[in-house]
């Protein structure tokens, strides 16, 4: 027992000394050896650390002979024992885990060599972990994406917000301006806003009277010190305050896919034949919209409140008294309409002159009993003495998508929503109102756009990924190989989502672009791995796992300075701010997240997958070409 323990110590010592002799090494003691050829050196460093191991085993070996000879037949069964031992040491499978570093004394090495008699069972250990983390990480890539909140394009702070006032639906134009007025006043004591725009009345945007916009300019980021969808909660307290209107706010955006104006930022229509119908299920479903917690700010474009003068007349009456009704339609429109009866002409200029009422008898239907009729006789004849008037209700204007009325329903996310969470809550209310069949309820706009990217972004992933695949096929001559490439990709995945999650950011466009990219970045530290182990399989004769074993050697400093330019390269993106920053912060939160995690977990599953589809292809011959023998051992490759 003593004499194995001595043994054992023995040899850790000597691995402490070749380990030593490594350090020394990238300390710059034996640098001038290298002769400018980094490379070069650590092969001869690689051949030293076999060198020593194996002259301490045959030391060990030597020590454990020359003690049995001198015990006799004493010491026979531990003799016997530690040629049992000595057989399985000469069977087991030597692996090295090096983490190098450069070759002028800037890295470091980090040195663990399995000589022990379980070191074949512990290989195998370490095997079947490293499936593990590489099986792990394609399941929680696949459950991340599931999971991870989804947008379309991040919300940006461009300094401008957007304004749309409605108000009461029988309003005149004078009430619209003065509430328009007061809220022009209040935004304006916000010490965020620079400056604003006002307009109302009825063009190509204000489709009806009740509506107005109102464009806020926001004053520098660095002077308010938050952003404009702040800026928004901030005003929209003091706003409800107004009486007789409603003001609705979303930032402008420089990316925008929005092809009808709408109150707030996402959209959603209601389609159907029946105009009766589809108001009475509208009203029912913005009221169950405003009790969802993931929605803000939920408008209809529907006005079907407006009121309406309805002018009845008696002929019979009219007729006896002489009034036909074209007398009657040009008096209404002499006294109401904008009839233009001349026109002004100056040196300069033109105007046009239009015949009106005064305005006090516009303001009330009774100014209609006023209203006296030129008869064919020439006699003024009252207005009410052969018509009468009946208000009623009617819409301010009659929407059609396509062929059919529609309600256009507008909504903002709540503070840290996602828009996937929203459109599942609104399907959900959806069914549950069991909304008759004949209504067709579809998302528009930014929303619209988003469902649709949202069922392509799996095609997306794919293509790419067997776009890769197919090159590297190509390129390395294997089916294999190209999938141990290829499964350094789920790790990325993992650490692009949980640093989206981490820092409260959707899973957008933008951030899909960085996936993309990483699927460029990443596979690059497996392909200088496996381009290097092939090469040294096929030109050297090497076994897979020496082949290996020296790329990781060999190119553990060029994947980390690609994968550091990388990484600092993308921290600017990530904790960037000012105008517009929101739209990059994906995608450098994206590229950092996954080669962070990518590069700390590939470094280990790439050499186990490696070796595991190797074994894989010479057991099922999958390979392009002629295979490449292995030298038996004791011949050189070329004999």
């Amino acid at each position: 027992m003593l004499g194995t323990l001595q043994r054992g110590l023995k040899r850790r010592l000597t691995l402490f000394d070749v380990a030593a002799d490594i350090f020394d090494h990238n300390d710059g003691v034996v640098d001038h050896e290298a002769g400018g050829n980094g490379e070069s050196h650590q092969r001869k460093i690689v051949k030293a650390v076999t060198e020593q191991v194996h002259h301490a085993e045959g030391s060990d070996e030597r020590q454990r002979n020359g003690n049995a000879r001198y015990d006799g037949g004493a010491n026979a069964a531990e003799k016997k024992k530690n040629d049992h031992h000595n057989e399985r040491d000469g069977e087991d499978q030597r692996v090295l885990h090096v983490i190098n570093g450069s070759a002028d004394g800037c890295g470091a090495v980090c040195e663990n060599v399995y000589l022990d008699r379980g070191g074949k069972r512990g290989f195998q250990l370490r095997k079947q972990f490293g499936h593990a983390v590489d099986d792990g990480n394609d399941v929680g890539a696949i459950l991340l994406y599931i999971y991870v909140p989804k947008g379309f394009f991040p919300v940006q702070d461009t300094g401008v917000i957007l304004g749309v006032s409605e108000g009461a639906q029988n309003i005149s134009f004078a009430a619209m301006a003065q509430r328009q007025q007061s809220l022009a006043e209040v935004i304006l004591k916000d010490p965020a806003v620079e400056s604003l725009s006002s307009f109302i009345g009825i063009d190509g945007t204000n489709t009806t009277l009740n509506s107005g916009r109102i464009q806020i300019n926001l004053k520098p980021l660095a002077q308010r010190k938050i952003s404009a969808s702040d800026v928004i909660r901030r005003l929209q307290p003091q706003l409800a305050s107004v009486d007789g209107v409603s003001l609705f706010l979303q930032p402008i955006q420089d990316l925008s896919v929005e092809d009808r104006v709408s109150r707030t930022q996402f959209q959603y229509s209601l389609e159907d034949v029946d105009p009766k119908e589809l108001a009475l299920w509208t009203a029912r479903f913005v009221d169950q919209l405003k009790t969802l917690p993931e929605l803000r700010d939920v408008a209809s474009d529907q006005l079907n409140q407006g009121l309406v003068a309805a002018l009845t007349i008696d002929r019979d009456s009219a007729s006896r008294l002489g009034v036909l009704p074209a007398d009657i339609d040009n008096t209404l429109y002499d006294a109401f309409g904008q009839r233009q009866v001349s026109t002004i002409f100056t040196q300069l200029n033109q105007y046009h002159v239009v015949i009106e009422v005064d305005p006090q008898f516009q303001q009330d239907p009774d100014s209609l009993k006023n209203i006296y009729v030129r008869s064919s006789n020439g006699t003024q004849v009252p207005l009410s003495t052969f018509t009468r008037f009946e208000p009623d209700a009617a819409a301010l204007a009659l929407n059609h998508q396509g062929q059919f009325p529609v309600v256009t329903l507008s909504f903002n996310l709540a503070p840290n929503g996602a828009l996937g969470d929203a459109v599942n809550a609104i399907n959900k209310v959806k069914q549950d109102l069991n909304m008759p069949p004949s209504i067709q309820a579809t998302f528009q706009g930014t929303a619209a756009a988003f469902l649709n990217s949202l069922s392509n972004e799996p095609i997306l992933i794919l293509a790419a990924v067997i776009t890769v695949y197919i090159v590297l096929g190509i390129l390395y001559e294997s089916y294999i190989h190209p999938i141990t490439i290829i499964s350094t990709l789920p790790s990325a995945g993992v650490g692009a989502i949980l640093a989206l999650l981490i820092c409260g950011t959707d899973f957008s466009v933008i951030a899909l672009i960085g996936l993309i990219l990483l699927i460029g970045i990443v596979k690059k530290n497996a392909i200088m791995m496996i381009d290097f182990a092939l090469e040294a399989e096929r030109k050297e004769g090497k076994a897979p796992l020496d082949a290996i074993y020296e790329a990781c050697l060999l190119r553990f400093r060029p994947i980390m300075m690609t994968t550091m330019a990388a990484l600092l390269g993308g921290l600017p993106l990530a904790l960037g701010t000012g105008v517009g920053s929101e739209l990059r912060r994906p995608l450098g939160i994206t590229i950092v997240g996954g080669l962070i995690l990518s590069q700390l977990l590939t470094l280990y599953t790439t050499p186990v997958v490696y070796l595991a589809f190797d074994w894989l292809a010479r057991r099922f011959s999958f390979h392009v070409g002629n295979p490449i023998e292995e030298p038996t051992p004791g011949t050189a490759p070329g004999d």
